[in-house]
C-alpha cells in the first residue's frame, strides 16, 4: 500500500481552523421535499418570541441562511429551519423556517421532519402510539403527533393553526396567460390555489413540466401580489403576504384524490404536495362543501409522495370561518453534516445559478 493511500485511509478527520465557523445539522427529506435541520453552531438569537428571534435572524444573521441554504453548501430548491425556544412554558420548542428568498411562515413538511427527528433523537420521553409536540411556529402554534409501532416512527400527523379561504374564483391577469381564475386560501401561509381544471394551460403536473410550472407559477404569484389587496392576516402584519402558487390537478392514480404542485419563495418547487397547502386545501374544500369533518383526502405531489388531509374542526377566526386541519405524512433522516465557513472564502455566503 502506498503511503499516501494509506494515509488516505487513516487520516480522515479535519480539524478546522479556531477561527472558522462551525455549524451542525441534520438532513431530512419529507416526500421528497429536503429539510436542514440546525442543531449546533449557529449564533444566539434575541428575542422573547419565534417571530422576535425571526426578525433578529434576518438583521443580523441573513449571511448564514443563504451560506446554508445556497450553493455550494445548499441548492436552488433546499430548505432549512432553526430550532428556537417557544412562545411560552407549555411549548416544546419554537422553529424558524429558512429557504431560498428568505423565511416562511409555516412549512408542514418541517413539522413532519421535526417531529420524527424528536423521537428518533429522543428530545421526548418515547412511548408507543402516538408522541405529541407543541411547536411554535412564526404563524402559531402546532400541535403534532407522532406515531410510533413497536419501537418506531410509522407516521406523523399535525393541526395546523386555524385556516381559512379568503376568496372563491377570483381572476387575475397575467402577462402571456390571460385571464387565470384562482382560489386566495390560508394554511399558515397564503396561496393563491389555481386549479388546472379552470384554466387554459400547455403543461401538466408532472416533472416534464418543472420549468413551465416554475415560471408561470411565479408570474401568477407576482400579479396576484400586485392585484389581490386582500392578502392581510387578520391579526399579524408579519403573516401578511403571498407565499406561492399552488396549482391543483387530477391524479392518474385511483386511490388519490388530488394532485397539489406548490411554486414557493423565489421559484423553489415542492417535492411534497406541501403541509401548509394542504391545510388550505382543506379550508377550501370544506368552502365548496367538497369534504365532511372527519373525512379524508389524499393529496400526491410532483414526485408521487402523498400526504393526508382531513378536517378536524371549525371556529371562527376573526372575519374568516375557520378549520382546523390536520395532515399526516413521512420523513426520513438523510445525513449528517459539519459545515464550515472559512472566513476568507470568496464565496463563503453563498450564492445560486437558476
Amino acid at each position: 500500500m502506498s503511503k499516501v493511500f494509506k494515509n488516505i485511509k487513516e487520516k480522515t478527520a479535519f480539524n478546522p481552523p479556531k477561527n472558522w465557523l462551525q455549524i451542525k445539522t441534520i438532513d431530512m427529506h419529507t416526500g421528497g421535499e429536503p429539510l436542514r435541520v440546525i442543531v449546533d453552531g449557529f449564533p444566539d438569537l434575541r428575542g422573547n418570541s419565534v417571530l422576535e428571534y425571526r426578525r433578529y435572524c434576518k438583521d443580523n444573521y441573513d449571511h448564514l441562511r443563504t451560506a446554508l441554504m445556497f450553493e455550494p453548501r445548499g441548492h436552488a430548491d433546499m430548505y432549512g429551519c432553526i430550532l428556537t425556544p417557544p412562545n411560552d412554558n407549555d411549548g416544546d420548542f419554537g422553529v424558524i423556517f429558512l429557504h431560498n428568498e428568505g423565511y416562511s411562515t409555516m412549512c408542514g413538511h418541517a413539522i413532519i421532519a421535526l417531529s420524527t427527528l424528536a423521537v428518533e433523537m429522543r428530545w421526548v420521553d418515547v412511548h408507543e402510539g402516538d408522541n405529541n409536540l407543541k411547536i411554535d411556529a412564526p404563524c402559531g402554534r402546532i400541535t403534532a403527533f407522532t406515531h410510533v409501532h413497536l419501537g418506531k416512527v410509522t407516521g406523523v400527523r399535525f393541526h395546523c393553526v386555524p385556516s381559512f379561504v379568503v376568496r372563491l374564483d377570483r381572476t387575475v391577469e397575467v402577462e402571456n396567460l390571460g385571464k387565470v381564475t384562482y382560489d386566495l386560501a390560508y394554511g399558515g401561509a397564503f396561496y393563491a390555489y389555481v386549479d388546472l381544471a379552470k384554466n387554459n394551460f400547455n403543461f401538466d403536473l408532472t416533472p416534464n413540466s418543472y420549468r413551465a410550472l416554475i415560471s408561470v407559477g411565479m408570474d401568477i404569484k407576482r400579479a396576484v401580489m400586485q392585484q389581490d389587496k386582500e392578502i392581510s392576516h387578520p391579526f399579524e402584519e408579519d403573516l401578511s403576504f403571498l407565499y406561492g402558487t399552488i396549482f391543483i390537478g387530477n391524479s392518474a392514480r385511483l386511490d388519490i384524490d388530488s394532485r397539489n404542485v406548490c411554486i414557493f419563495a423565489e421559484g423553489e418547487v415542492d417535492r411534497c404536495p406541501t403541509g401548509s397547502g394542504v391545510s388550505g386545501r382543506m379550508a377550501i374544500n370544506r368552502a365548496r362543501k367538497e369534504i365532511e369533518i372527519g373525512e379524508t383526502m389524499v393529496i400526491e405531489s410532483i414526485t408521487g409522495s402523498v400526504f393526508k388531509g382531513s378536517v378536524v374542526s371549525e371556529e371562527d377566526y376573526g372575519p374568516f370561518k375557520a378549520v382546523i386541519p390536520q395532515v399526516e405524512g413521512m420523513a426520513y433522516i438523510t445525513g449528517m453534516h459539519i459545515f464550515v465557513i472559512d472566513p476568507n472564502d470568496p464565496m463563503k455566503d453563498g450564492f445560486i445559478l437558476r
